[in-house]
């Protein structure tokens, strides 16, 4: 399971439409970034013109009132001016630094400190834990003592909670409080949710819940039982992590495939590259280069598994061939195309496509004196390592091949030695 925050703005969203039959939460949020035509979401949001509105960076973190980063309580052309300051300029929250890109903005809704309430819920293996405090809002972690508990085990009937006799005095908004949690609770479950926090939130006028801010992390592996939930919802990269375009082409591929292929550009300018089979492999391979005392020269971290076909190992390939024969300073690059002993993929199918990339660039990869080494097993690797041999061979490139014969990091000494 691999825990992914999503935009508040996406989560708001999946929360009014869960609440949608008792319309106690409108949802009214929209997303804005450079790209935004501000006539169009007018348009399409006549309220952003009627009510009184709250303006943030939308982009997994918090504590944006303490870092100055709130625009409350403002007509429209204010919200427009303050985004317009702020989008794309540097912030640092915290110890990471990063570009403001995407913005939220929803209706202001008029409530005093005294009135911000707290609820999280969190997961664990045999239950999940709901947490509540009347003393809600940026101080929460300074008034921790006041945090109330609901331990529920996994497949509890959410209209069975006793939230009542568990939270203690809930005061007038008693029965709007319980009927809030319940649902909330069925929401998370049903979602794919491992965690899920609304800090504050207040009451309405009219005595509705109302989120004032949103963070939700949900279970990757569970796109397919809850895309009618998910929709077109998409997981962005933390604060300060910025995509490349050719992150954003892998992460496309991957998208198209039934097979896995990740990309993480951590230095372009390392000497040290890696193409590796196996989720596992791609850290044990980067754990080995950086216990070596290169962590400083390690470019990139990735892997491609489950069996991608051969074009899609080209297509991977090329690209990382393209990232490390960009930077002309470094003289000496190693390519590590590791992995362990695979259980179903085909390591000649697979190998047939790296060796299509490879024999398309390999002046680049002369240029640029790349050495490679190469280690597999599995189905067909005889042939594929055979393959590779034939490889440096025919290109007069330096391409060193071990089997399953060679312990799977011993590549990465031998390049680095």
């Amino acid at each position: 399971m691999a825990q992914k925050g999503i935009r508040e703005y996406h989560a708001k969203l999946m929360l009014s439409k869960w609440l949608a039959a008792d319309n106690s939460y409108k949802g009214q949020v929209v997303l804005v970034d450079e790209n935004t035509h501000w006539d169009e979401l007018i348009a399409d949001n006549d309220w952003l013109l009627s009510e009184k509105l709250v303006a943030k960076p939308d982009q997994l973190f918090g504590k944006r009132g303490k870092h100055g980063l709130l625009c409350v309580n403002k007509n429209l052309d204010d919200v427009k001016k303050w985004i317009q300051s702020k989008i794309n300029t540097q912030v640092t929250v915290g110890n990471v630094t990063g570009e403001l890109t995407h913005f939220l903005i929803e209706p202001y809704t008029d409530h005093s400190s005294e009135e911000e309430w707290y609820i999280a819920i969190r997961d664990s293996r045999d239950h999940d834990t709901i947490y509540f405090s009347k003393k809600g809002g940026v101080d929460v972690e300074e008034n921790w003592d006041s945090v109330s508990q609901i331990t529920v085990p996994i497949l509890t009937d959410p209209t069975q909670l006793d939230v009542a006799t568990q939270l203690g005095d809930l005061g007038c908004h008693k029965d709007a409080f319980i009927s809030f949690v319940q649902s909330l609770y069925a929401f998370y479950t049903e979602s794919g949710m491992s965690y899920l926090e609304i800090n504050p939130f207040t009451f309405s006028k009219q005595g509705h819940v109302m989120p004032l801010d949103m963070v939700v992390k949900l279970d990757d592996t569970a796109s397919f039982d809850c895309r009618h939930i998910w929709n077109d919802i998409y997981f962005p990269r933390p604060f300060g992590n910025a995509h490349t375009k050719e992150e954003d082409y892998i992460q496309f591929l991957d998208a198209q495939s039934g097979a896995s292929l990740k990309l993480t550009i951590l230095n372009p300018k390392g000497s040290v590259w890696t193409m590796v089979a196996g989720g596992g492999a791609s850290v044990i391979y980067a754990d080995t280069v950086c216990d070596l005392g290169f962590s400083k020269e390690l470019a990139n971290y990735g892997e491609y598994s489950g069996d991608p076909s051969a074009e899609l190992t080209y297509n991977y390939a090329k690209t990382v061939i393209d990232l490390m024969t960009r930077e002309k300073s470094v003289k000496k690059k190693v390519l590590l195309i590791g992995g362990g002993i695979a259980n179903f993929t085909d390591v000649a199918k697979t190998f047939t496509g790296i060796i299509a990339a490879l024999t398309d660039h390999y002046q680049l990869i002369k240029d640029h004196g790349i050495t490679i080494y190469v280690r597999r097993g599995g189905p067909n690797y005889k042939e594929g390592l055979e393959k590779m041999r034939a490889l440096g061979k025919r290109l007069e490139l330096p391409i060193h091949v071990f089997g399953p014969e060679t312990h799977m990091t011993k590549i990465v000494s031998l390049a680095l030695k």
